[in-house]
């Protein structure tokens, strides 16, 4: 049961992360970045202690506090603010998933820093899942005028994905999910909350789709997903747990096909066969074993 229930998380993730571009487009219309944010993180803030009530926390050491934090303002903050507000200055949904799936091919360049090596079927792997990625959004790039700071942010978002799963892998690999989700939610709720009232007007317009997008973002966005890759860090190496990453925009713009009725052609279908090719690739069994921090 246990090996059934492991191979259930990395499609799990990949379904639940996909949902993020979904519910931005549902929420963006009726409220600023941070200002959604800020009640997100506080509403995952109250889940949590909520939750340890039930099930008791085992909190880490200072230091521990103080790597998990970090690691929290990369992979929260810095990754979805910097995709929020890419895409509310302009960005199209096609264009920065193309940039931010760029994740993987920097993963592994910079895999030697958590002591990993990256096989030689595994660059063409990720080859294969980039250029699967680019095949499914090319449709939807739009080719408009898009402010440099767009793109600053898109890339922003990049470098603290992929910096913030190789510094948590290096720093602090294993923790109580719950203690850990709390921290880097909490800090990442402070600055949000700081972003909102000097940046924002703080004013969210209630409704059936926001508090839907609320919902779904608070619970099985923040505190699923995210456990799931917690797990997936401790548990693989970087480079192939940030490979599933590949499937993401592949797997949004089938939703959005079933949920916006957006168009879904043979060219989309191909770069998703192409990207699924690639994660196989990156995460096939090595004739020996791929090194790894000690956790």
């Amino acid at each position: 049961m246990t090996l059934k229930l492991e191979n259930l998380i990395a499609p799990l993730f990949v379904l639940i992360w996909s949902t993020g571009f979904v519910i931005a487009r549902m929420a963006m219309p009726y409220v600023e970045p941070a200002t959604f944010l800020s009640w997100r993180f506080a509403g995952v803030l109250m889940a949590m202690a909520f939750l340890s009530f039930i099930w008791k926390m085992t909190w880490p050491s200072w230091t521990q506090i103080g790597h998990i934090a970090v690691a929290g303002l990369l992979l929260q903050f810095g990754y979805l603010m910097g995709v929020w507000f890419a895409v509310y200055l302009g960005m199209t949904a096609g264009l920065i998933a193309i940039i931010v799936g760029l994740q993987p091919i920097l993963t592994a360049w910079f895999a030697a820093w958590v002591s990993e090596t990256v096989s030689a079927r595994q660059w063409v792997g990720l080859g294969f899942g980039f250029a699967g990625v680019a095949l499914v959004v090319a449709e939807k790039i739009g080719f408009v005028q898009i402010p440099l700071a767009s793109y600053a942010l898109a890339f922003a978002a990049l470098l603290s994905i992929t910096f913030g799963t190789l510094y948590q892998k290096k720093y602090c690999p294993v923790f109580d999910l719950r203690a850990g989700s709390s921290i880097q939610f909490g800090v990442s709720a402070v600055l949000c909350f700081a972003c909102m009232f000097f940046f924002e007007s703080g004013v969210m317009v209630w409704n059936a789709p926001v508090v839907f997008a609320l919902l779904w973002a608070i619970f099985p966005l923040s505190i699923g997903s995210i456990s799931l890759l917690f797990m997936m860090i401790r548990k693989g190496a970087a480079t192939k747990v940030t490979s599933l990453l590949y499937l993401t925009p592949p797997m949004t713009a089938a939703l959005a096909w079933l949920i916006f009725d957006e168009p879904f052609t043979l060219l989309m279908a191909g770069g998703l066969a192409l990207t699924m090719t690639g994660v196989v690739l990156v995460n096939a069994r090595q004739t020996r074993p791929v090194a790894t921090i000690a956790e």
